[in-house]
């Protein structure tokens, strides 16, 4: 199944989102008595936009008024009125069309570049094609954001989810020419990648550090293999991944044990650095290949190339080709 290929019930490309993700198991830091734990705002914010959102492009939708059912059925819950949803048929996500989340800033490739509306790649990730992809987002959400922000504040999971976000939907444009995309999973799969970057860099401060990393490498396996499904716009979540990867040794570094527990060791035990040279290493390597792989990104986009074009088999990593999946 080519990038090109529209969907059955309509050319909207549905960012998967991951399913709940836990802490990575026994994720435990011998220096939790001292971490300041921040309270979580920002997550729930989001997650209340993103709900306001959708019932905002519903009563824009308005399928009463706008939809012919002598062509594709009834609206679907019509005693919702203005917010009832789209025949199953056209979309079985419970939502509105793809022409109205076009209308409202989905990611569409041809508007980002001929028409100059970069916005896109912003407006995309807070629209959701349905109520179970509305759902399922907000979930995994919940899960994962709230952990960070409790952990790192709100600044630095804000910015990393936002830059995540246009991160997955740069390499969307950059590779799927032709259909429409929306969902914020390409920002979740940021804070996933952060995750695992924030596990590395901090390695001498967990306990259990086998276990911790390998229930959260299988997590992401299974949710970057999931969107290799029909539907799914997979390179939003590589992108958002990767962008989240990196971003997570630049802005979630932690101070040496030694260090943060100074006062209470011994003046010969404390740490003559706050940080461990290979983090400052981590750090200096992410942060030019975050500056490159933007500047090259954009650039390649605004220029209207194709990715696919430079890379001939990328297309697979959204969609396996088979017979059945048409």
């Amino acid at each position: 199944m080519g990038n090109g290929d529209l969907e059955s019930w309509g050319s909207t490309k549905n960012r998967g989102a991951p399913p709940p993700a836990p802490p990575p198991a026994s994720s435990t830091y011998h220096t939790e008595s001292s971490d300041k734990q921040w309270t979580s705002w920002l997550v729930p914010m989001i997650v209340v936009a993103n709900v306001a959102m959708f019932l905002v492009v519903m009563i824009v939708n308005d399928c009463p008024k706008n939809h012919n059912s002598s062509l594709e059925g009834d609206c679907v819950a019509k005693f919702l009125g203005r917010l009832s949803f789209q025949p199953l048929k056209e979309n079985p996500l419970f939502g509105p069309s793809s022409s109205t989340l076009e209308k409202l800033g989905a990611l569409e490739r041809s508007k980002v570049v001929n028409g100059h509306e970069a916005w896109r790649l912003i407006s995309c990730i807070w629209l959701h094609a349905g109520v179970v992809h509305l759902l399922a987002n907000m979930l995994s959400l919940v899960f994962i954001g709230i952990r960070l922000e409790q952990q790192f504040g709100f600044v630095r999971v804000g910015v990393l989810y936002m830059l995540a976000g246009i991160g997955g939907s740069t390499l969307s444009a950059l590779f799927i020419t032709s259909n429409i995309s929306v969902g914020a999973s390409g920002a979740l799969f940021g804070l996933l990648g952060a995750m695992l970057s924030e596990l590395l860099t901090n390695w001498t401060i967990y306990a259990n550090k086998a276990a911790a990393l390998f229930t959260l490498v299988i997590i992401i396996l299974v949710n970057l293999a999931v969107g290799m499904l029909p539907h799914v716009d997979n390179f939003a979540h590589i992108g958002g991944f990767l962008t989240g990867f990196l971003l997570g040794f630049v802005l979630l570094m932690r101070p040496q044990f030694s260090w943060q527990e100074r006062r209470r060791l011994p003046a010969d035990a404390r740490g003559k650095s706050k940080y461990t040279v290979y983090q400052y290493v981590f750090w200096i390597i992410s942060a030019i290949l975050l500056i490159v792989g933007f500047t090259v990104g954009l650039v390649m986009l605004f220029k209207g190339e194709n990715g696919n074009d430079h890379c001939s088999w990328c297309h697979y990593l959204s969609c396996v080709p088979t017979s059945k999946w048409r």
